[in-house]
């Protein structure tokens, strides 16, 4: 049942056994972001770090579409009247506070599957850009669009994490041009993990990450921080902080669970502890 300290007003929450579903619910207008939701989702991701019953996230938009970013009305209205009042503080101030929703959701210890489908734009591209996994549809386009209302590719850790994945080139072109990648590029890219139809995407993504869910979540936990942190170190200290990793894991119950279900030619049933 869903926990009672997570009970959102932006947004749509659903929690069936260990897996939580995440909707952004404004389809009328494709899911734009608010000052609001903003806040409520950083919230939320920081909330799962205290919440070990739930085992994996998916995010999702309702109504065909993902995100088609930050409200126009709602929010780059009221950045333009901050920047003609010359209200520069305020301004950092927002995008300080977007990007700590992409910090909540990269130290949020639960794999995150992104369910993406229609348009995903601007800051909705940059919610899957921040989740683990990334799976698609035919009909969906994703464009980094900043450039296209004046503003540089450089928001909310893009020009860090977007070359991670799918190389430095395709990324400059993607932040310089704000063009929509389709469906095919993305998956040849490397930005999807998988593409499929429109009807089974959201099946096809709560199927891979209540997978992960029954899986050791110490051990994908440990996973999601190290392909984080070891961005920034060399091989040899990457190896050395994986050694200390991994030792933690092996004093865990799921390791000598693994092991007995082994001997015993039986499945393991792991209890993430």
């Amino acid at each position: 049942m869903p926990n009672p300290s997570i009970s959102p007003r932006h947004f749509l929450w659903q929690l069936q056994g260990s897996l939580a579903t995440i909707t952004l619910n404004r389809p009328e207008r494709k899911n734009p972001l608010t000052f609001d939701s903003y806040r409520e989702l950083t919230d939320t991701f920081h909330k799962l770090r205290e919440h070990s019953e739930v085992k994996a996230v998916v995010l999702s938009g309702a109504g065909g579409n993902f995100c088609s970013g930050g409200d126009v009305h709602e929010i780059i209205g009221p950045l333009v009247e901050m920047k003609e009042r010359n209200q520069a503080l305020k301004l950092l101030e927002f995008t300080r506070m977007t990007g700590e929703l992409v910090k909540a959701m990269r130290a949020c210890p639960q794999p995150i599957i992104a369910a993406i489908d229609g348009i995903c734009a601007g800051a909705g591209a940059i919610l899957a850009m921040a989740g683990d996994i990334r799976f698609g549809t035919p009909e969906s386009k994703i464009a980094f669009l900043f450039v296209r209302v004046g503003l540089s590719g450089a928001d909310m850790g893009a020009c860090a994490i977007l070359p991670r994945l799918i190389g430095h080139g395709r990324a400059a072109e993607l932040l310089f041009t704000g063009r929509f990648m389709s469906a095919q590029e993305a998956e040849r890219w490397g930005f999807y993990n998988r593409v499929v139809e429109s009807n089974r995407l959201l099946d096809e993504a709560k199927q891979f990450a209540s997978e992960l869910a029954h899986g050791p979540t110490l051990a994908h936990a440990t996973t999601k921080r190290c392909l984080h942190d070891e961005w920034n170190m060399s091989i040899d200290q990457a190896i050395d902080h994986e050694a200390k990793a991994q030792a933690a894991c092996m004093q865990s119950e799921d390791f000598a669970r693994a092991y007995r279900a082994f001997a015993a030619k039986q499945t393991p049933k792991f209890e993430g502890n």
